[in-house]
C-alpha cells in the first residue's frame, strides 16, 4: 500500500524551492552588513570578548564581590580608628597645638570619631542600619576635613569625594524603600532614586584619579597612564561599558597602589609612612566602590542602559 504513495514533492517548472529567498546569499537592499575590517566594529567585537571574559571569569567570585566591596570601602576608616587610637597623645598635642583646640573638645572630637568609624564600619559590612552608618561614615569625613585643617587641601578633596563616592555606591546597593507620600507632591520609586545615587556614586568615584593627575611628576609612562585611565573615568562617569572600564580602574589602582603607596616599605619613625598609609587605604575605599559597580552596573542613568532601551 505504501509502495503506491508518492510521497517526494512534485517538481514542476512553477515550483520555486525556496520562495523566501533564504538560500541567497547576497544582502537585500535593506540590510547592511557589519564590517569586519571597520575600526569601531573591531573595537565593538573587543569590547564583547573582554566583558564575556569578564562574565566568565569573575563568577566564581561574583557571591562574594559585594562582601569584598563594602569592607574595601570602610577598611581606611578602621585604619583611620586605629591610628587614633595608637597615636592618641600625638593626635591631641595636633590639635591642640595647631587646630588650636580647647582641652576637653580635642578629646571628645577623637573620641567620637573613633566611636563613629568603628560601629558605623562595622554596621556598613554587616548590612545593618546601612542608611545611618553610611551618613555617620560621611560625617566623619566632613567633620576631619575641617578638624584637621584639609577641607581646602585639593588632594585631600578629590581623595575624599571618591570615598564619598563609594558609601554612595554602599547606599545604592542596599537602598530600602520607604513610602512616604506628601499631598499634592510627586513621589519618587525607589528605582529612580536608585538611578540617581548610582549616578552620583560613578561620578564621585572618578575624582581620586583627577588628584593622582595633578599631582606628582611628569614622565612617558604616566602621560600614558593618564590617558588611558582618565578615558577609564569618563566611561565610569557616563556609563558606557561602566564594568569593563571599572574592572580596568580596579587593577590599575591595585597595581598603583601597591607600587606607589608601599608604606610597610617605610621605616617606622619616617613621618612620610603614615601618609603612604593613608593614601593605601583611602585607594582600597575607592577599589571597594568600583568592585561594587562591576557587580550592580551603572544603573539606569548610563549609555549601557539607554542601548538596552534603543
Amino acid at each position: 500500500m505504501t509502495s503506491r504513495i508518492n510521497i517526494g514533492r512534485p517538481v514542476t517548472a512553477s515550483y520555486n524551492a525556496d520562495p523566501h529567498g533564504f538560500s541567497n546569499s547576497s544582502h537585500s537592499s535593506g540590510y547592511r552588513a557589519a564590517n569586519p575590517d571597520d575600526p569601531l566594529e573591531k573595537l565593538r567585537v573587543f569590547g564583547k570578548q573582554v566583558e564575556d571574559a569578564i562574565e566568565i571569569y569573575s563568577q566564581p567570585l561574583r557571591p562574594h564581590l559585594p562582601a569584598i566591596g563594602r569592607f574595601l570601602i570602610v577598611v581606611t576608616f578602621y585604619e583611620d580608628a586605629l591610628r587614633i587610637i595608637t597615636q592618641w597623645s600625638d593626635q591631641l598635642w595636633y590639635l591642640q597645638t595647631h587646630r588650636h583646640f580647647y582641652w576637653g573638645i580635642s578629646h571628645l572630637f577623637l573620641f567620637l570619631n573613633v566611636i563613629v568609624m568603628l560601629s558605623a564600619s562595622t554596621g556598613v559590612i554587616m548590612k545593618r542600619f546601612t542608611e545611618f552608618a553610611v551618613m555617620g561614615l560621611f560625617s566623619v569625613v566632613i567633620a576631619q576635613g575641617f578638624g584637621y585643617g584639609l577641607i581646602f587641601d585639593l588632594n585631600f578633596f578629590l581623595r575624599n569625594l571618591s570615598v564619598i563616592g563609594g558609601l554612595v555606591m554602599v547606599f545604592s546597593e542596599t537602598m530600602i524603600s520607604k513610602k512616604k507620600n506628601f499631598a499634592g507632591l510627586p513621589s519618587i520609586s525607589e528605582s529612580d532614586r536608585k538611578k540617581y545615587f548610582l549616578l552620583a556614586g560613578r561620578v564621585l568615584l572618578i575624582f581620586l584619579f583627577l588628584g593622582f593627575i595633578l599631582q606628582g611628576k611628569w614622565s612617558i609612562g604616566r602621560v600614558f597612564v593618564s590617558l588611558f585611565g582618565l578615558a577609564a573615568c569618563t566611561m565610569v562617569a557616563i556609563g558606557f561599558k561602566a564594568k569593563w572600564s571599572a574592572t580596568f580602574l580596579v587593577i590599575l589602582l591595585s597595581i598603583f597602589n601597591v607600587f606607589a603607596n608601599n608604606w610597610w616599605s617605610v621605616h617606622g619613625a619616617h613621618p612620610q609612612r603614615d601618609f603612604l598609609k593613608y593614601d593605601f587605604f583611602q585607594t582600597l575605599s575607592i577599589v571597594g566602590g568600583l568592585i561594587l559597580l562591576v557587580n550592580i552596573g551603572p544603573g539606569g542613568l548610563s549609555v549601557d542602559e539607554k542601548k538596552k532601551t534603543y
